[in-house]
């Protein structure tokens, strides 16, 4: 896999950056911003600091306003010497405790990697000891969602670009993927979803897209399992199948992924059965696109559970709403399953606002066990000027493939 440099120094690395997120504590009525890391627990909180390799606990305080300021083992000072903070360091546990007191002193509410009730996995990078001892301290714990959402998650412009080629490039693929299916199936030789898999790996990284390439073929009843894995072979692909093809790439390892899903039918008719699941999915996916745009339009902010409910509200009033399983969509950014907000209403309540410079998923689905399952995806980066759905074609009907 590619990966590009990234020369630049970390967000809270800068003053600039630090100035940014303290006048983000004080427009959230925060008294500072808690990062906390332990032998990599923390991903955002490290990519943040720019920490590359620790083996103790450590601890930085970003205060609304006044310098920051780390508490740190006594053996990591070189770990965090690129941070010109003030510090104090801790040898034995009770030190560490009385230490953080004193991090802490003066703060009474902070954010941290954490989510109440585990509404939001993702966030949920405290431990239950180290918020007991936090607890001890008297300051309440607030979530740094939306912390993580702005500074952390949001795309570049150079990620914004690469992420539009590499969204041309899986939209081409996965058309050229269901015209080589048809093809065999036309000439009456036999293609697995496995064959389908490996030809369509290959192309993504020949093509371009090589960082985080993989793809999902499924056939008819196969594709009832939104995780499903063919193996090396998997189920021969024939005429009459519905055929589900999922395929996401990123340029290099520091570029934002594509995700797209997409449907064939190896048929010239569509089966009315398989055409209304499809037109409950695709105003699925459009309800929630035009939702973001007029709440854009009216000056209203979305949250992920939000843009969730539209999209389940659509799939359970056509009478599929036990088949759709999975949440709405999920956060892309530097990660194809990224830290930013996720629309979710479902396996998690996400309240985090899908703030300028995030991008997802929108991807609803119907799985019937042993029947059938389809699913579209699309992504949506939100723009200065509103949504805006990263691919130029929308798929608006099945492909029929024969």
């Amino acid at each position: 896999m590619k990966v590009e440099p990234d020369d630049s120094p970390a967000l809270l690395a800068t003053r600039e950056g630090v100035a940014k997120v303290q006048a983000a504590l004080r427009g959230m009525g925060l008294d500072g911003w808690l990062i906390y890391d332990f032998k990599d627990r923390n991903p955002i909180g490290r990519s943040l600091l720019g920490l590359e390799w620790t083996t103790r606990r450590g601890f930085a305080l970003v205060p609304a306003s006044g310098r920051p300021r780390l508490l740190i083992h006594a053996i990591e000072h070189s770990s965090w010497r690129h941070l010109d903070w003030p510090r104090e360091s801790y040898s034995s546990r009770a030190e560490m405790v009385e230490g953080l007191r004193a991090l802490l002193a003066g703060c009474d509410r902070a954010a941290a990697e954490t989510s109440a009730r585990g509404d939001v996995p993702y966030l949920d990078l405290l431990p239950a000891g180290i918020r007991d001892v936090i607890a001890g301290t008297g300051v309440e714990l607030r979530s740094s969602g939306d912390l993580v959402s702005t500074f952390h998650a949001v795309w570049t412009p150079a990620q914004r670009e690469e992420h539009g080629r590499a969204s041309e490039i899986v939209r081409a693929l996965a058309r050229d993927a269901f015209a080589r299916a048809a093809d065999r199936v036309s000439r009456g030789e036999t293609v697995t979803e496995g064959a389908l898999s490996r030809w369509i790996r290959d192309e993504l990284e020949r093509r371009g897209v090589p960082a985080q390439a993989d793809c999902i073929v499924a056939v008819g009843p196969k594709a009832a399992d939104p995780h499903y894995d063919p193996g090396e072979a998997g189920e021969p692909i024939r005429a009459g199948d519905l055929l589900l093809i999922d395929l996401w790439g990123a340029v290099h390892g520091n570029s934002v992924p594509a995700d797209q899903t997409w449907m064939g039918y190896l048929g010239g008719e569509l089966p009315p059965r398989i055409g209304e699941l499809w037109r409950t999915l695709r105003a699925a996916r459009d309800g929630v696109v035009a939702s973001l745009e007029a709440r854009h339009a009216r000056g209203e902010a979305t949250r992920g559970f939000e843009a969730d409910d539209v999209a389940r509200r659509i799939v359970a009033d056509a009478g599929y709403g036990d088949y759709f399983i999975h949440r709405t969509g999920h956060s892309i950014d530097r990660d194809l399953h990224g830290s930013g907000p996720n629309l979710d209403n479902l396996e998690t309540r996400d309240d985090r606002v899908l703030v300028p410079g995030v991008g997802f998923s929108v991807e609803p689905g119907i799985y019937i066990p042993d029947d059938v399952g389809m699913r579209t995806e699309i992504n949506v980066f939100m723009g200065p000027a509103g949504p805006e759905v990263t691919v130029s074609e929308r798929q608006r009907d099945v492909f029929l493939l024969l």
